[in-house]
């Protein structure tokens, strides 16, 4: 895991950043949605996109987001990272109250739950990840919270 620290972001950075990530998430998650997740199924260096949809912890409503993902078995391993932000972001404090949830890889959506993973467990998949994106390492180092990484497992 990432061993160097390197400059947090500014709460300015922060403030811009969450606006360009909400608007690339929704026109990212329509797009999936229209063509089966031919296109916004892939990010940088073909690192794998899927939808997964959460219950608002206030709200109730159903709220949706493009993540990248690794699979584990017949499980699906997602990473709270939000770019190495200082906060974790809202889709994970959904999880945290209502971990039943729904998952979209392709055409193909699915009923699961999620649960957070063990440090030790992280410690496992962490090289896994960071293969499949190596900027998770980065986003590890801007921040001093322990980013969490979370189990989708078939409800």
């Amino acid at each position: 895991m990432a061993e160097t620290r390197l400059r947090p972001w500014t709460p300015t950075e922060e403030k811009f950043a969450n606006v360009v990530i909400k608007a690339m998430t929704a026109a990212n998650t329509w797009v999936y949605r229209l063509t089966g997740g031919r296109l916004g199924g892939k990010f940088l260096r073909g690192a794998p996109v899927c939808l997964l949809t959460t219950t608002g912890r206030r709200s109730g409503e159903p709220r949706t987001v493009a993540l990248l993902y690794l699979e584990d078995g017949r499980d699906v391993i997602v990473v709270a990272s939000k770019g190495g932000m200082a906060k974790d972001p809202l889709w994970y404090r959904n999880l945290e109250i209502h971990p039943e949830a729904r998952i979209q890889v392709g055409n193909v959506e699915r009923k699961v739950r999620a649960v957070r993973v063990s440090d030790r467990e992280k410690e496992a998949l962490w090289p896994r990840l960071v293969e499949m994106y190596p900027d998770f390492d980065d986003y590890q180092g801007r921040t001093t919270r322990n980013i969490p990484v979370i189990r989708l497992t078939q409800a």
